[in-house]
């Protein structure tokens, strides 16, 4: 409602931000957004005092081992988002998802379980990223990675990303115009039937190679970006029609 003139703008508007800690006119102040805490985020600090951490130490030791391992697999997926620089939303979504399907990456590692679900989590979210990215921050093997990932996408029911989005990606981070992206996703249409069953990541760097030209230096680029090596980008061009 206008403070001027009485004119009702809105009616029952409703203010999404954080609720307000005191309700006196004088002294409204506004409480701090919500934050989704992760169980395992709540670790007793040397602050707290030697009684807190004697009954953290016997609750570590009676923990089962169901919990035991998501503490394990939660600290390492912390880590390797810090390290990867990723969203802190991917981080919970994929805690989430080690609870959800426990049991289906049960036999495996706990780096590996963090690897194969943070990236699993990025794709779907729609943010695919390369393997290479999340490795680099892991000691996890990359033959059990891909296993462990390929059993969450057989019990999630995943279908394939989109190719547009790989190309995108890619593109954000060799700063190539939407020009060049468009004539990309273009030219990977026209070559579906050719690439199919290819790495995504491969076919749409060598689509951005062939879109922008061949310009000198973006091949090497490209190669760092997607994670794969310029003899692989350069024989996937090869089967690709311009």
């Amino acid at each position: 409602m206008c403070a001027q003139c009485g004119l009702v703008v809105a009616e029952s508007a409703v203010d999404m931000g954080p609720e307000w800690r005191t309700f006196e006119k004088e002294k409204r102040v506004r409480t701090a957004p919500l934050k989704l805490v992760v169980k395992t985020d709540m670790a007793v600090k040397p602050e707290h005092g030697a009684r807190w951490r004697r009954l953290a130490k016997f609750h570590r030791e009676t923990m089962h081992g169901y919990e035991r391992r998501l503490v394990k697999i939660g600290g390492e997926i912390r880590r390797i988002r810090e390290c990867a620089g990723l969203p802190q939303h991917l981080a919970e979504e994929a805690e989430a998802l080690v609870k959800r399907y426990f049991e289906t990456v049960a036999g495996f590692p706990p780096e590996v379980v963090a690897v194969a679900v943070l990236w699993t989590a990025a794709k779907v979210a729609g943010v695919p990223r390369p393997l290479e990215d999340f490795l680099k921050c892991s000691k996890a093997e990359e033959r059990r990675v891909r296993k462990a990932a390929w059993r969450l996408k057989e019990v999630m029911k995943l279908g394939r990303r989109p190719i547009e989005d790989y190309v995108k990606t890619l593109a954000a981070r060799v700063n190539l115009p939407a020009s060049i992206v468009k004539a990309a996703v273009e030219l990977l249409e026209r070559n579906r039937r050719v690439l199919a069953g290819k790495n995504p990541w491969v076919s749409a760097a060598a689509a951005l190679w062939l879109a922008s030209f061949k310009k000198l230096g973006l091949l090497k680029a490209l190669a760092e970006a997607a994670g794969t090596t310029t003899a692989s980008i350069r024989n996937a061009a090869k089967r690709m029609r311009v």
